[in-house]
This record gives structure tokens, sequence and C-alpha cells, in this order.
């Protein structure tokens, strides 16, 4: 008798039941394999999603339809806080500090950049904000003085440049002093920045693996409106 080559939890494709020996004329539609393993995939789908959104944070206005994960909102707590009390002492600084790896200035960090203005946010960006002449460093302090929250756009370039002296390590340190500091990891994970920073990793926030660019900058427009 031929034996299931995924016995266990069933095949996750029926292009892998109809390569099974045991389970391929079930895939054609013979004893209901493909509707019964559809059913199946589904209701786990909606399990994931349901278990893993919570409720909307304080800050999120009622009629908003962005949805967020519970750790979502345990980390960004502390963030949204900070830009209360920073926005109550500095009601007209910019929204956010964008920190972002060198190589990354031309593809993703434009790209989140270019979201969080469409979104409404007010966001400090090198490409755009260092104007020629203008010494880098004072540029920083002076971005990142005027800012209710610091973006640390986590990527494989970053990773690279952390461990280096660079400008990131000023950055960084400004915005770890407080809690006004939201990482985005971008093709990456969290496991390979604890390698890196374990500091930086102990700050949760966002990850373009559980949300698109698109409704990150979604989240951080709520997160920083007063």
């Amino acid at each position: 008798m031929a034996r299931c080559t995924a016995p266990v939890r069933g095949h996750s494709s029926a292009a892998a039941a109809a390569n099974c020996p045991a389970c391929r004329y079930k895939s054609r539609g013979y004893g209901g394999y493909s509707s019964s393993y559809s059913s199946y995939s589904s209701a786990s789908s909606y399990s994931r999603g349901s278990s893993s959104r919570s409720s909307k944070p304080r800050w999120s206005k009622p009629n908003s339809s962005v949805s967020y994960t519970s750790s979502q909102i345990q980390s960004l707590t502390p963030v949204r806080q900070a830009v209360e009390d920073k926005a109550a002492v500095q009601p007209d600084i910019r929204d956010a500090f964008l920190c972002h790896a060198w190589a990354d200035r031309k593809e993703s960090a434009k790209e989140l950049h270019d979201l969080l203005e469409a979104a409404g946010v007010k966001v400090w960006f090198s490409e755009k904000d260092l104007g020629l002449g203008v010494p880098m460093m004072r540029a920083i302090d002076k971005g990142l003085a005027n800012s209710k929250v610091g973006l640390v756009l986590v990527t494989p370039a970053m990773l690279e440049r952390l461990p280096k002296e660079s400008v990131a390590d000023k950055e960084l340190s400004a915005l770890l002093a407080g809690n006004r500091l939201v990482p985005i990891v971008h093709n990456t994970t969290y496991e390979a920045l604890r390698n890196v920073s374990p500091l930086l990793a102990s700050r949760s926030g966002l990850d373009t693996l559980e949300d698109s660019m698109a409704e990150i900058a979604e989240k951080i427009a709520e997160l920083v409106a007063i």
C-alpha cells in the first residue's frame, strides 16, 4: 500500500497532494481531499489572523482602519507617551527623524520617507534636509532635537554599518536615551539585529514581515498625530 508523504499535517498545496502516491487521486476530487484541506487552511489562516491582531491603541482614532498586534501596542505605548510629552513642550517640531544607512537612501529609506509624507508625517530626512555646506553633525543634532520620534530603518546595510564608528552611533545613542525610538526591520530579522546590537534589538518596533511599508507608515502617522 502506498504511504502518504505528509501523514501528520497533510500537504501544503494541491500540487503536493497530486505528487503523493497515496493522495494523488484524492487531490483530483476523489474523496474530497482538496476541499477539506482548503477549509482547514482557511480556518487556520483566520484563526492566526484573529489571534494576532488586537484592539486599537488609545491614540488610534475611532474611524481608523489600521489594525495592530498586541505586541505592537505594547512596544509603541511608551513611545506615544514620549511623543505627547515632547509635543507639549515643543508643539511646532517635526514628527519623525529617519535614521538609515547611506546605501538605503535612494531605495528603502526613500520609499519609507515618501509613504510617511503621503500619510501626513513631517519627516527629517538627510536626502532633503542636509543642505550643501551644512555641517552634518550639527544638522543631525538639530533634526533629533526637533523631532517627536526617531525611526531607525534596520536593513542589511544598517547591520553592516552599526558595528563601525559612524554617524549612526550618535543618532541611535540620542534616540535610545528616551522612549522616542521605533526600529523598523526590513529585509532582515530581529535575531540578526540582536547579534549586532543587543541594545537596539531590545526595543521592539515594526517589521515588514508583518506589515507592508504603507501599513507601517500609517501606524507611524497615527503614533505621532497630536
